[in-house]
């Protein structure tokens, strides 16, 4: 662990003693949705006097099942096999899909350098020959390696060189679909199995990525995007190269901050006749289709709500596809034929995710995880609804007891939204008792909190704060013009929707008024700036996490592509909208700052794909903008980790400072008497469009 100070001055403390200590333990509606009335909270009932759950019991609840990629049914349908960690570095293991002990198939999927959508994501050849996963474990370089199901030993595949975005088997078997950057952008490449013969199929400037293949394996469809990454094109090729690509579809106007990852694999039916594609054309992210020789699209199964994971039945009879209803998730399957869908899991409280069919389309696996329990790997019988649970990821000495299911509630905000939120009421507080509140705000910004295990939340909802996760204006989740409404107004316009959460948590019976928090990492961090900067007086402690407050000078620094391209979008090019940056940059505000503030984030972890990287200096700028205008503040780096800080040992390490801090300031008891209060007003500025 490592105590940075910087020089200087004034009311700056950055004493590693304070931060070392031992700490005190004590709907479906548009943007311009109708102004809701708050959901009532009943009095918090007089909590149980359990024992406390320490940060690292709350950290070891964790799923088993790891990487982003759905579990892959092994072709006789015997077994899903899935990229996962019991207690032990990741590796693949296979389950039997009745149940019964996972199998180890590969311990070794080390990945190092980008975050690349494909991950390690292991998939089976259509013929059980192979499991095909992507590692760096031979060089620098992500490839693609196989594990051979005979023999039981694994080889790699490719040494392409560059970065392995996405892939997919041609359904013979004989051969993979990849995207990867080796010559400046991502392009489409077919390897031949097993011999290793790579062909480029596509040289476009543009990104080309998320291969698929047409069921006779003679033609791969993939995402070409555009320079700005909102219009998609899907595209179709001759596997063998004989022709240039052709136009299939047009998705005009879906901004996809990942590079293609939200738009994903356009899969075609088994048929061969239709496109299966996801499109923001009404408003919300829904599935439509398009028949791969050209026409019309047409809705599949229209909603408002957000859906996901769409996949084609091995019949090609009905799409099976993740619904998103205000953060609970459920797998609803629709018939191609049309009618009302079904849906086959529908929990109260969870998350359904990484959905696949069984080869022979009688039952689907997928993950299901709730507010209080980690995913878990399940499958559905698609006929009765039967589910079986196929892994346990709840440690067993971990009482669930411990943790506080938190209550989805409403609240009215500024300029008639309504939003959505999690709230935590405090755990262990005595009768009469009023507890701190905190803000937590997610990144993104365009994100959701949804119904998922927060483990950091929970340590301190354990020990006595009341913690409120609400879903502000730029979410997304909510449809497009919710997700847009905070276009070029970061820190002002969503700003008013934590503000009202605050008011909305100072009207909890169990709720100490005067002393509020702030949280988040990533644009969470961003926030918690923008709040202390822009709404001074409102909290009493706020600790930006990994956040960036200068976006006038945030590209002399930044080398992720994906971030200019979310700037341009929301704020507008530069040097053109030049104002608008520094309109939603709080650095230029920190002279109206009040709040004491700890800035955190990670330091020290390159790659080989960035050599000598230097850290980001985002929150320390902040922190030398706070000291120049003697504001109380403390300044903290975590050894070995990039800007954000993803290590046990170090969470472990955060959440200790973080809870020293948030006691100090807001559990001593300190009252501001009515005639010095501050009189706070939100930035006007901002709350309208960045000139997209």
């Amino acid at each position: 662990m490592r105590v940075t100070t910087i020089p200087t001055l004034g009311a700056a403390l950055l004493c590693a003693t304070a931060l070392g200590t031992t700490p005190r333990t004590a709907g479906a509606q548009p943007a311009a949705r109708a102004r809701a009335p708050a959901t009532p909270a009943p009095p918090a009932p007089p909590a149980a006097r359990a024992p406390v759950l320490s940060a690292d019991q709350l950290l070891s609840i964790s799923s088993v099942v790891g990487g982003r990629d759905e579990p892959v049914w092994q072709p006789d349908g015997s077994h899903v096999t899935f990229l996962g960690s019991f207690g032990g570095p990741l590796g693949i293991w296979s389950v039997p899909a009745a149940g019964g002990p996972a199998r180890l198939l590969v311990g070794d999927v080390s990945l190092t350098g980008m975050d690349y959508t494909a991950g390690q994501r292991p998939i089976w050849s259509p013929t059980g020959d192979y499991v095909a996963y992507v590692s760096s474990k031979g060089g620098d370089a992500p490839e693609i390696w196989l594990w051979s199901a005979r023999t039981g030993a694994d080889v790699q595949l490719t040494r392409v060189g560059g970065g392995i975005y996405s892939m997919t088997w041609a359904p013979d078997g004989t051969h993979l679909a990849f995207s990867d950057d080796r010559y400046g952008s991502q392009d489409i490449y077919t390897v031949a199995v097993p011999g290793g013969e790579v062909v480029r199929l596509t040289s476009d400037p543009h990104y080309e990525v998320f291969p698929t293949w047409t069921p006779d394996s003679r033609t791969v469809l993939f995402d070409r995007l555009d320079d700005r990454w909102v219009r998609h094109d899907v595209m179709a090729v001759p596997a063998d190269g004989s022709a240039p690509p052709r136009l299939v579809v047009t998705e005009p106007d879906f901004f996809d901050y990942r590079g293609g990852a939200a738009f994903g694999y356009a899969p075609v039916s088994p048929d061969g006749k239709q496109v299966l594609f996801r499109s923001q054309r009404s408003g919300w992210l829904n599935y439509w289709t398009v028949p791969l020789a050209g026409g019309e699209p047409r809705a599949v199964a229209a909603e408002s709500a957000e859906q996901s994971e769409g996949t084609w039945s091995p019949d090609g009879k009905w799409i099976a596809y993740v619904t998103n209803h205000d953060g609970t998730k459920g797998l609803t399957i629709a018939s191609t034929a049309g009618g009302v869908p079904r849906a086959l899991v529908a929990p109260a409280d969870g998350v359904v995710s990484r959905i696949a069919w069984s080869p022979d389309g009688s039952r689907i696996s997928y993950t299901l995880g709730s507010t209080t329990a980690p995913a878990d790997l399940y499958v559905v019988d698609v006929r009765t609804g039967r589910t079986t649970q196929l892994t346990v990821s709840m440690p067993p000495a971990v009482a669930a007891a411990g943790l506080v299911t938190p209550r989805k509630i409403t609240y009215p905000s500024a300029d008639g939204f309504t939003i959505s939120a999690y709230l935590y009421e405090p755990r262990g507080l005595a009768a009469g008792a009023k507890a701190p509140g905190i803000m937590w705000i997610h990144g993104g910004p365009t994100g959701q909190w949804v119904d998922s295990y927060q483990p950091q939340v929970q340590y301190f909802v354990n020990r006595g704060y009341a913690v409120l996760l609400p879903n502000i204006r730029g979410s997304s989740g909510y449809g497009r013009a919710f997700e847009d409404a905070n276009n070029g107004c970061w820190g002002h316009c969503d700003l008013k929707d934590v503000l009202a959460g605050v008011e909305y948590l100072k009207r909890q019976p169990f709720v100490n008024a005067s002393a509020m928090g702030i949280h988040g990492v990533s644009y969470g961090g961003c926030m918690s700036m923008s709040a202390i900067a822009n709404a001074p007086g409102v909290f009493q402690a706020a600790i930006p996490e990994s956040g960036y407050g200068d976006w006038v000078h945030f590209h002399e620094w930044n080398n992720e592509m994906q971030h200019n391209q979310l700037l341009a979008y929301e704020f507008g090019p530069l040097p053109d909208s030049e104002i608008v940056y520094r309109r939603n940059s709080p650095i230029y505000n920190v002279a109206r700052v009040t709040t004491p503030t700890f800035l955190i984030h990670g330091v020290g972890a390159t790659s080989a794909w960035r050599p000598a990287e230097l850290p980001v200096p985002a929150s320390l700028d902040f922190a030398r903008a706070l000291d120049a205008h003697y504001k109380l503040f403390r300044y903290k780096t975590y050894p070995g980790e990039t800007y954000y800080i993803t290590s046990r040992e170090n969470i472990r390490t955060k959440l200790s400072d973080m809870l020293a801090f948030f006691d100090q300031y807001l559990k001593d008891g300190l009252r501001t008497a009515p005639s010095a209060a501050i009189t706070t007003a939100v930035s006007a500025a901002g709350t309208g469009g960045g000139g997209r």
